[in-house]
């Protein structure tokens, strides 16, 4: 086995900071103790490095991703190969991505898909929540099956894009009723796409077609009245757990705040587009170019009644968001945002962040906005915690996987596409953007993967994670 020691660093956990070293042997973390505990096996180590300054966390994981996807008439335009290789330039060390069954599809055969896409591919660990677009009997036993079989143990709806994943209210309960029998988590995409459809129809018929009318087809009303929907349902079925997907709204943050007073088993995720970017800065821009932002949940004004951005940020303070994702699923501007020029609607829905997550939102740390214990929690342990991985994944302690960050607080991030940039695509949707703090070095299962300013991972490292339930059930 392998030794690596990481001294004279402040590992951050979600219950505080402290000066420790960190001991990985193999692939998991041996040991964390006080500074200097590890001197005599210092000379042993196969590798030491100097962590003084710096914060060691556990590695990011990031549940909500979209690798491969195909939406909209394209394929997002990162491989398993290359998102997983630009998660961990971000210090991101797991995902959880969708695997996608339509309607008349077999669930096994699209999770067999998602597998076949994955496997080998992959530079950090993966795992995979399972979309159901056809509720019927099959799809049903499906969910028990891959619950209790397959270590896929959380199921996305949608409320949105009738004809292609949409499910009515009756399917929706069936499923919950199903989740709830054999304890998975319903994942909800929250949104009355119906109406939705609605006043995107109406918007063309009157001439409004760029981008800028993506957002105005889909007012935070609709993203709140289908979270109330979601949770009467999913109260209905037998207080199911259920997990709110890229939440944008205020109005809709309400719901979710309700629902956890009142002792729900509900849970939600917001993602950094929606923290940083705004409607006016980008959808609105003249022209075509708003299309790089166009996404679902949309991006909202920060001075709409709801106060959309301010909400988030504090939701995210007092856990009524419970986790920060980035719902990556990146599409070129070239060729693939433009095959809505002239039709906003076909504008492939969707924003590439896996890469700049931990930094954006770390970001939040140092304007204080957030403590550095609840960036750790909200991006590292919360998701661990949330889908079945924990404590193998999310927490810097013996008997971990060694999916560690060495994190330099005293550096600065340039983003963009001449800048920090490795997913694939031809723009970056936080071109200009200058955070505070710098990934360092990346370990993923011992081995490390971000060095010195260079990738030194390999293709087929990463490994399918079988995930149990979430520890997350009242």
């Amino acid at each position: 086995m392998t030794h690596t020691l990481i001294l004279n660093g402040k590992v951050v956990s979600p219950t505080g900071v402290e000066a420790a070293d960190v001991l990985i042997d193999g692939e998991t973390i041996a040991a964390v103790g006080a500074p200097g505990f590890f001197t005599e096996a210092a000379p042993t180590a196969e590798k030491v490095i100097d962590a003084s300054g710096k914060y060691v966390i556990p590695g990011g994981i990031d549940v909500h991703t979209h690798m491969e996807l195909p939406f909209g008439g394209t394929f997002a335009s990162d491989t398993f190969e290359t998102g997983t290789i630009a998660a961990a330039w971000g210090g991101v060390t797991t995902i959880v991505d969708m695997a996608v069954q339509r309607t008349g599809e077999s669930v096994q055969e699209g999770l067999a898909d998602w597998h076949r896409k994955a496997e080998g591919e992959c530079a950090i660990d993966y795992g995979f929540h399972q979309i159901i677009g056809g509720v019927d009997d099959e799809s049903l036993k499906a969910m028990r099956y891959l619950t209790e079989h397959e270590g896929v143990t959380s199921f996305k709806l949608f409320m949105a894009y009738p004809g292609v994943f949409y499910s009515d209210d009756g399917q929706i309960l069936r499923a919950m009723q199903t989740a709830s029998e054999c304890g998975a988590m319903v994942m909800m995409h929250a949104e009355n796409g119906i109406a939705i459809d609605v006043l995107i129809a109406q918007a063309l018929a009157r001439g409004e077609t760029d981008p800028r009318y993506h957002a105005d087809t889909r007012p935070s009303d609709l993203e709140a009245e289908a979270t109330h929907r979601a949770i009467v349902l999913a109260k209905v079925a037998g207080n199911v757990p259920l997990y709110i997907v890229h939440m944008s709204a205020g109005d809709a943050l309400e719901e979710i705040a309700a629902a956890r007073h009142a002792g729900r088993n509900v849970f939600a995720e917001t993602c950094p587009q929606y923290l940083w970017l705004t409607l006016e800065e980008t959808l609105q821009r003249p022209g075509f170019e708003g299309a790089k932002w166009v996404c679902s949940t949309p991006l909202r004004s920060p001075n709409d009644e709801h106060r959309h951005q301010e909400s988030l940020w504090k939701g995210l303070r007092m856990n009524e968001l419970a986790v920060v994702s980035t719902d990556h699923c990146p599409f070129c501007f070239k060729d693939q945002k433009e095959l809505g020029l002239g039709d906003f609607s076909k504008i492939p829905n969707g924003i590439g962040g896996v890469e700049h997550r931990m930094e954006l939102l770390y970001q939040g740390v140092v304007t204080g906005q957030l403590t550095l214990e609840r960036w750790v929690e909200t991006c590292c342990t919360t998701p661990a915690r949330m889908f079945g991985m924990y404590p193998r994944k999310g927490i810097v302690a013996p008997g971990a996987d060694a999916d560690v960050v060495v994190w330099d607080p005293d550096s600065q991030t340039r983003i963009g596409i001449d800048d920090k940039h490795h997913m694939n695509m031809d723009y970056s949707a936080y071109e200009g953007f200058v955070v505070d703090g710098k990934v360092d070095t990346v370990f993923s299962r011992g081995s490390i993967v971000i060095e010195g300013q260079a990738y030194v991972g390999r293709k087929g490292h990463g490994r399918f994670i079988e995930r149990d339930r979430s520890q997350y059930l009242v």
